[in-house]
Order: C-alpha cells, then sequence, then structure tokens
C-alpha cells in the first residue's frame, strides 16, 4: 500500500496529474453515514499526518487515519482505500 503522503505529493506535484480531478473522502461524525467528501482542490496544506482544507471561511484540520478513500473522479479509479472499509464508499 502507497502511503497516503506519497498519493499527496502526487495530487500536488506531479504535472501530469490534474488536483480537480480528485476527491478526498474521511470520517466525519455526524454526517450521513459518518463520512464527507471534499475535492482535493480545497487543501491548503499538508503535514505529516493531516491535511488543512478551507471550505467558505472555515479551516479543517483531518488526521490521516480518518481518510476512506482518494478518488480519481475523471477516471473512476481509487488511488487509495483503507481497510477494512465496506466496498460501497
Amino acid at each position: 500500500m502507497i502511503p497516503l503522503k506519497n498519493i499527496f505529493n502526487k495530487i500536488f506535484w506531479d504535472k501530469r496529474a490534474n488536483i480537480e480531478d480528485f476527491e478526498i473522502t474521511y470520517i466525519h461524525r455526524g454526517a450521513p453515514k459518518d463520512q464527507k467528501t471534499i475535492a482535493a482542490s480545497l487543501i491548503t496544506q499538508v503535514g505529516k499526518s493531516w491535511f488543512v482544507y478551507k471550505d467558505k471561511s472555515n479551516k479543517n484540520q483531518i488526521p490521516m487515519h480518518r481518510i476512506i478513500t482518494i478518488k480519481n473522479i475523471k477516471t473512476g479509479d481509487f488511488l487509495w482505500t483503507k481497510k477494512n472499509i465496506a466496498k460501497d464508499v
């Protein structure tokens, strides 16, 4: 399994990748199915074990262990899927 940090590096720094093509789904208690999906383009900072995204006027810091999937919405391919998560994510 490729470490999440490497996938984020690919999305942000690989000239062949378009950040607009990716979305991240993570565990968000209280949301429908306890999951929230955001566009990768909302991410403003990536740390060793977390990322920050901004929506509207809020900055949100999310730990990497809460990420469920990283998906290329253009191709439908999953770059990363958390182990032990149902296939209908």
